[in-house]
């Protein structure tokens, strides 16, 4: 059943991971300006001339993600089309093209209009949140037809289940929000940053973000242990808790290793970036699955 629709959820969830990556390729190599201020154009050029790795960086981000953001559209209209009988494809069909029109957008006044930190950071939690919906669809796609999860939680659990899907959203835009104020290497120990005498600004946003995180991971093993707790309900909640969790510690290793390990830096970023985003895209999904009962 939606064979095609579930095969081109597929590709296009690959081709968002693929686009995650290459804007994380471009926020770690400082490619940013690639193609100037000009924006779709590169240099004012619809193909740019003798391009610098800066230039081809940016450029083939840009490409592919137009291609992925149409691909997105159509999933979408596909997904109402093919699967309107499902409670929650409207919702996740309209945020996914939502999120994917407001991600380019906000890609190219960061191009046109300059550089805020504030802004670029919040560029890659949208990026974040586009991915997210782009799974879910594609998740309710092989649903149809199946005996869907629907575990029946209690309110208090559903509760705190919102609330670290929502803390997990801040601490991924204070970890953009590191790098893109240049504050990566403001504290060069784990886990405390060294001199108090030499703490400023940089320093005082690297160790807010790795305070957030810590409180995190601790956030996150609570809530698998009452996942857990539904296991006879719910093997999907219970599994996805604990892949939420162990997914975090990876994250956490992939963000030390960034501190003592600088040569290796751009894999290990690159994996801190994925990581995360997975952890939230799991907890989105443990989020829609327990509205589907009602709470007690």
């Amino acid at each position: 059943m939606n064979r095609g629709l579930k095969i081109f959820g597929i590709l296009t969830s690959i081709g968002m991971l693929i686009v995650l990556l290459q804007g994380s390729i471009v926020t770690k190599t400082d490619s940013g300006d690639g193609c100037g201020e000009t924006w779709p154009l590169c240099f004012g050029e619809f193909v740019p001339s003798s391009p610098a790795l800066a230039t081809i960086i940016e450029y083939s981000h840009r490409l592919v993600s137009g291609v992925v953001g149409l691909m997105v559209v159509i999933l979408a209209i596909w997904a109402v089309k093919k699967i309107p009988h499902l409670r929650e494809t409207k919702f996740w069909a309209l945020m996914a093209v939502l999120f994917i029109i407001f991600q380019g957008l906000m890609g190219a006044a960061a191009v046109v209009f300059g550089h805020s930190n504030l802004v670029l950071a919040l560029h890659f939690g949208i990026s974040a949140i586009s991915f997210a919906t782009v799974i879910l669809l594609t998740v309710l796609a092989f649903e149809d037809g199946k005996r869907r999860p629907a575990p029946r939680v209690k309110k208090g659990f559903r509760r705190y289940l919102f609330f670290v899907l929502a803390y997990a959203y801040l601490v991924i835009y204070s970890g953009a929000y590191v790098k893109h104020t240049g504050s990566t290497y403001a504290c060069e120990q784990f886990p405390h940053c060294g001199e108090v005498a030499s703490f400023g600004f940089q320093a005082g946003v690297q160790m807010t973000h790795r305070i957030a995180a810590i409180a995190l991971v601790v956030m996150l093993f609570i809530l698998f242990i009452q996942a857990f707790r539904y296991r006879y309900e719910s093997k999907m909640l219970a599994g996805s808790g604990l892949s939420a969790f162990v997914l975090i510690l990876i994250q956490a290793a992939a963000g030390v290793a960034i501190v003592f390990f600088p040569d290796a830096y751009l894999g290990a970023a690159l994996t801190h970036t994925i990581v995360i985003t997975l952890v939230f895209t799991l907890l989105c999904y443990m989020a829609m699955i327990v509205t589907r009962n009602r709470a007690y």
